[in-house]
């Protein structure tokens, strides 16, 4: 069964199928009864018409032998004030439901025999009637009655009548029912036969509408598989032009396979970029040693150790921008932004910090301070190697904002290039010399450090002619 129902094709078709049977049986059974009700009401209007006919006859005197009992074959009775069956058609055989079940006629009662009943009399005549009237008020009920030799069922009527010389009467006229089982044991025979029919269309137009609809679901399907088949993400699944759901799942697949094949290129550039950079501190090391190994006296000790603290610091570098790119959280540490900025520039020549608009401790942000810490001292680093004399770090606070602006006195960054100078890797053409340079990931790290932090970092045009970076950070 879990199989049969292991498509979405397969459940549409059966839910489809299922709400529809719902609600054939639900407007099927207010039909029947609907049906049956308008039947029922039909027999009772003309038995109360059949009753009132001969109500209408006992009303002008016409004697019970003239009475028009057997018209259409219908049973009538006509009963006295004392239940007694005065009148009844000639072909009755049996009834029951009238509350009277005597079939031929007895003879009625002469006045002083009932002088013992009178006050019970009085008590069931129901609603006050002058001679001659008939009885608004009709009592249905049902039964059945045989007439000559044939049984079925009727709906009767009973109507009062008060005559002049027979006192009151009530007559009882039935109608068939036959035509009501009849008319609603056909309907039921053309559901039972044709709700399957419906439901077996209603379902085969299902599974075909499905089969279009989702076809083009089927095509994402397949050209995911060769994808992930043949590991080539510059490959996009086909976009179907219903501008519907499908279409927006498959513009949206296309976007994930673009976001995803952007971060595939950029991990191979990183890894191309970080061997390249590695190389070259590793040779040059390598190099020495193996010179100090056949030469002692030939060793550059110093730039041993410059090259090794060079490869270190790239090692580290490397292994930060490892942990941002897995998503690693900063900490919820408050952080004064001042005093950090004190810190970093301490013990560094030119490097000057000025605080607008508020006391120190007044800038604080949420974050992991050796982060923002190393934000500070890339920028630094930056602004000190481009700088002719002078950095200057400025924190201030602006609305919900925590602003720490590094400028020098430089050439400043060029337009063309505000944006790339923050690409791993990245050094314009004054910066290429590995040596004055370094490797291009500073500038990285500060602008992914800040945008873990929920800030941003921005390059512009310094008030001294040079860079003005600006890192923006939420005010905790």
């Amino acid at each position: 069964m879990s199989r049969l129902l292991g498509s979405v094709r397969a459940r549409a078709t059966l839910g489809a199928t299922l709400v529809v049977a719902v609600a054939l049986v639900a407007a099927g059974t207010a039909v029947l009864l609907s049906l049956r009700s308008n039947l029922l009401g039909e027999a009772g209007t003309q038995a109360e018409r059949s009753a009132r006919e001969v109500a209408t006859e006992l009303a002008v005197g016409t004697p019970y032998a003239d009475l028009s009992l057997d018209v259409d074959d219908r049973p009538v009775q006509v009963v006295d004030e004392d239940g007694t069956l005065v009148a009844a058609g000639e072909d009755l055989e049996r009834i029951t439901g009238t509350g009277v079940d005597a079939v031929k006629p007895q003879p009625a009662a002469s006045p002083g025999d009932a002088g013992d009943d009178e006050g019970d009399d009085d008590e069931d005549a129901g609603e006050p009637l002058e001679p001659g009237e008939i009885g608004e008020r009709t009592t249905i009920s049902d039964g059945s009655a045989t007439i000559d030799g044939e049984t079925e069922d009727y709906r009767f009527a009973a109507v009062p009548v008060e005559t002049e010389d027979r006192g009151r009467l009530t007559v009882y006229a039935g109608a068939p029912l036959s035509a009501e089982h009849g008319a609603v044991n056909t309907a039921l025979t053309v559901m039972l036969i044709g709700f399957p029919v419906l439901l077996a269309v209603v379902g085969w137009v299902t599974w075909l509408v499905t089969r279009r609809a989702l076809r083009p679901v089927e095509g994402i399907r397949r050209e995911m598989a060769a994808i992930t088949a043949s590991e080539d993400l510059a490959r996009r699944v086909p976009v179907p032009g219903t501008h519907d759901e499908v279409a927006r799942l498959a513009s949206t697949t296309n976007e994930t396979l673009a976001a995803l094949e952007a971060s595939v290129e950029r991990q191979r550039r990183f890894v191309a970029d970080a061997s390249h950079e590695l190389r070259s501190p590793i040779a040059s090391l390598r190099t020495q040693l193996e010179v100090a190994a056949a030469h002692p006296e030939l060793l550059d000790l110093d730039g041993a150790v410059e090259d090794t603290v060079r490869l270190q610091r790239l090692a580290a570098d490397l292994l930060l921008l490892a942990r941002l790119d897995a998503g690693e959280r900063p900490a919820d540490a408050r952080v004064d932004l001042a005093v950090l900025a004190r810190e970093e520039a301490a013990g560094r020549a030119g490097v000057s910090v000025r605080e607008e608009g508020g006391e120190t401790g007044a800038v604080t942000v949420a974050g992991s301070r050796g982060q923002l810490g190393r934000v500070l001292a890339n920028l630094l680093d930056n602004a000190q190697r481009h700088a002719r004399s002078a950095v200057v770090v400025s924190v201030r606070r602006d609305g919900g904002l925590a602003v720490v602006g590094v400028a020098d006195d430089g050439d400043g960054v060029p337009e063309a290039d505000r944006e790339r100078i923050f690409e791993r890797f990245v050094r314009l053409d004054d910066a290429r010399s590995r040596d004055d340079g370094g490797a291009g990931l500073g500038l990285a790290i500060a602008r992914d450090v800040a945008v873990r932090h929920g800030g941003t970092l921005t390059v512009h045009g310094g008030p001294a002619g040079g860079a003005l970076f600006e890192l923006r950070l939420p005010a905790a």
